[in-house]
């Protein structure tokens, strides 16, 4: 099955800032996330929604992907690219290889990621957790060798160490030399004539390892966190690879997070917003008070200044914004009915004058 366009998984054009790429990856990875989302395909989405965002968010694979595609040669997506075994063989059948690795040079571990599901208030202010992965260690018996101690791995006899095999062919081009993977040590260039009994060869045994994660204050939803040196162990002496930790930060009930800043809801009555108050407003650090001035309109937004998200990286700190909410009652008694009837008497019954202007627009719409 073919990939669809990365820019129609986003919904975004071509000419996307960064910030509406990232603007439009966090609202369609709240709508699919696992934990919120239970349709059988929600995975599926979330996994092609955060493919699309870390290809469009980094300049340079977004350049390669606008010229290229999904046909990109050098990220293995296929289509120019497979033709039976690569362009390394088609040079080697001409050519006669030569360029291939040293199965026993040094060679760095695989990578890992684990995800992370994080409380809204984990994210925001951080914590230390533990976490326990399943990864590929150095066998301790062998120290790595695959051998059993006391012996050690032999030189391949087929392929003299190289991990390689030269085939002769005949082609329209004249007699070549084709260099082939040593089916016999299977590229490593030895041969385990004792196996170790604790990893049966392999040099590596699978364990489960329990890691010390530092989650930063202000990490953010679908952001990830490297943990050096926490990946798969490498192989003939090299290095481990890393840990990528990726976030998953549950919405909350009350806030929304954009970025840095933080975004609520109050519900005011009537009276509050027409003769002013002071009212208590929930934010991350506890309540804070916040003058309502007489006169205030429904959808009015306030700024507490430094109320919001610490940023990740050290930059300050963001801002809440408080929209404000106009309550009608449902069930009035007679005698607030009696009082509203009178209110409306006496104002007229029409709309103050401060809003006069939006009422004239109205009826100048209806009117045509």
């Amino acid at each position: 099955m073919s990939k669809r366009d990365y820019y129609e998984v986003l919904g975004v054009d071509k000419n996307a800032s960064v910030d509406e790429v990232k603007k439009a990856y966090r609202k369609l990875a709240r709508k699919y996330h696992p934990d919120v989302n239970k349709e059988a395909d929600a995975e599926d989405k979330f996994k092609e929604v955060k493919e699309a965002y870390d290809t469009l968010s980094d300049p340079q694979k977004k350049a390669r992907y606008d010229q290229f595609g999904h046909t990109d040669p050098n990220q293995g997506f296929g289509g120019a690219g497979d033709f039976g075994g690569g362009f390394g063989d088609i040079f080697d059948m001409f050519f006669g290889g030569g360029g291939r690795r040293n199965p026993n040079a040094p060679r760095q571990g695989a990578d890992l990621q684990y995800t992370m599901t994080l409380e809204f208030k984990e994210a925001v202010f951080g914590k230390e957790t533990e976490i326990e992965i399943p990864r590929e260690e150095t066998c301790q018996t062998c120290t790595g060798s695959g051998a059993k101690p006391g012996t050690k791995p032999e030189t391949c006899s087929h392929c003299g160490g190289s991990g390689q095999l030269n085939v002769e062919q005949n082609t329209p081009f004249g007699r070549v030399v084709n260099r082939r993977v040593c089916h016999h040590c299977q590229g490593t260039g030895k041969f385990i004539k004792e196996k170790c009994t604790t990893c049966g060869g392999k040099g590596k045994v699978r364990k489960r390892k329990k890691i010390n994660v530092k989650v930063p204050a202000g990490i953010d939803h679908g952001q990830q966190l490297r943990v050096s040196g926490q990946g798969e162990a490498g192989t003939n002496g090299g290095p481990p690879g890393d840990l990528f930790v990726v976030f998953n930060v549950k919405p909350h009930e009350f806030f929304e997070r954009d970025g840095d800043d933080i975004y609520c809801e109050m519900p005011l009555t009537f009276a509050q917003v027409a003769l002013g108050d002071e009212i208590e407003v929930p934010t991350l650090n506890g309540k804070v008070k916040l003058k309502i001035p007489a006169g205030t309109q429904t959808g009015t937004n306030f700024r507490l200044r430094g109320k919001g998200v610490p940023n990740v990286h050290g930059r300050g700190q963001g801002d809440q914004h408080v929209k404000v909410r106009v309550v009608t009652p449902k069930n009035l008694t007679e005698k607030e009915k009696d009082l509203i009837r009178e209110f409306a008497q006496m104002s007229g019954g029409r709309p103050d004058e401060q809003n006069d202007n939006f009422f004239a627009k109205v009826k100048r719409a209806f009117k045509g």
